[in-house]
């Protein structure tokens, strides 16, 4: 079954992810329950839809990482794609991406977090498991700002999910390993080129998530996000990543520049048949930054418990406006799908650097001058056809 008609099944299923390894049959995640349909899909079957995803850069990077994350178009359907190895072979972890444009509202969030969006610096961070809806929830803030202020946003992500078209904000979206090498050498570029808003779109490493602080302590207001599942556990987690005689710096960086954190998990309302997020929230006050300075990260429980004047809130408390609500936003119905254009590669995907010794191409590879992809051959090259399957081999 070609991976087209997988998609399609998967957007006709209102699936929010399809699953694909070899022996076994395709899965399909509505809803947040996982189903499995139709009969195993061999290795080589989906060892070439990896190969068509991914591309010939793509593929060369998937065969030194045994990893690729990307987002491509297939069947009209916006999907980010990761390919993966596993004990079986070659696996795909595809997540179809929607449509429309989120917004605050589309996604069923709390009014108040509007104002994350209008912060003139600071690091706000989106936190919650796998599949909870953290780039979202990133992309309707970055909405938000795009509708209502004249800034400059840099994004950084890895892949790009959600394209933006600049309204009143000037916004310039970059994916790593496509247009930057790495998240670090993104956001060393991004402090040179006079942003007001940076959006990371994951801290992973501790390279970044140090400069990610450096950024919003100098100026800048800065969205990323970090799996955990809770307020406190998020930045704990940012704490220790990094050595211990480093932490005490890292607790007071925080302290001063972190504006907010949300941390949200997605709840299946049976009553609307539709996912809403359940949040919580703590906005930062004296008290909230000294215990993060003085390293008591428990205590954040009861700031946000107490500060409820300044927009944090408590799960439960949360839970309680939303039970209270009484219109929710619905996610429309899928249009019929329409075959998309396939999406063009803009330019080759960029490694991170790897200290290696250069040594000259043989005369059959030397690319053309003019960079358009012409090999030139010459007149003691190697016969075309030996050429020719190197360069197709694998």
């Amino acid at each position: 079954m070609p991976l087209t008609d997988l998609v399609r099944a998967a957007y006709a299923r209102r699936a929010s992810d399809l699953h694909l390894e070899p022996g076994l049959p395709p899965a399909f995640r509505v809803d947040g329950a996982l189903s499995v349909r139709g009969d195993p899909l061999d290795a080589r079957t989906i060892r070439e839809m990896a190969r068509s995803v991914a591309g010939v850069d793509g593929w060369e990077d998937f065969r030194a990482d045994h990893s690729l994350d990307l987002s491509r178009s297939i069947a009209g359907v916006r999907c980010r794609i990761n390919v993966l190895q596993s004990r079986r072979g070659v696996g795909l972890a595809i997540r179809l991406l929607s449509a429309a444009t989120a917004t605050i509202e589309s996604l069923n969030l709390h009014p108040s977090l509007r104002d994350l969006a209008g912060l003139p610096h600071g690091l706000v961070l989106v936190c919650g498991p796998t599949g909870s809806g953290k780039s979202s929830t990133i992309a309707a803030l970055v909405q938000e700002l795009n509708l209502s202020a004249a800034r400059h946003v840099i994004t950084l992500e890895q892949p790009v999910e959600y394209w933006f078209k600049p309204r009143r904000a000037f916004i310039r979206q970059r994916e790593v390993g496509r247009d930057t090498a790495t998240f670090e050498s993104g956001l060393m570029d991004a402090l040179r080129e006079d942003p007001d808003v940076i959006v990371v779109g994951e801290m992973r490493r501790p390279e970044t998530m140090r400069l990610t602080l450096d950024a919003a302590e100098t100026g800048h207001l800065v969205l990323s996000t970090v799996h955990s599942a809770s307020v406190t556990e998020a930045l704990h987690r940012v704490v220790s990543a990094f050595p211990a005689d480093a932490r005490a710096s890292v607790r007071a960086q925080l302290a001063d520049c972190l504006a907010a954190v949300v941390c949200q998990r997605l709840v299946l309302r049976g009553d609307l048949g539709v996912r809403v997020p359940e949040c919580e929230i703590l906005r930062m006050t004296s008290g909230a930054r000294a215990a993060i300075r003085e390293g008591r990260l428990t205590h954040l429980a009861s700031a946000m418990e107490t500060g409820a004047d300044v927009g944090s809130w408590t799960l439960d408390r949360y839970r309680r406006w939303l039970d209270g609500r009484s219109a929710f936003s619905r996610p429309p119905q899928r249009p019929p799908l329409q075959e998309a254009i396939p999406e063009p590669e803009i330019g080759r995907r960029l490694r991170a650097p790897v200290a290696t010794p250069t040594t000259p191409l043989a005369p059959a590879a030397r690319a053309d001058a003019r960079g358009d992809g012409v090999f030139v051959l010459d007149d003691d090259a190697a016969p075309a056809q030996s050429i020719l399957t190197e360069l197709l081999s694998d």
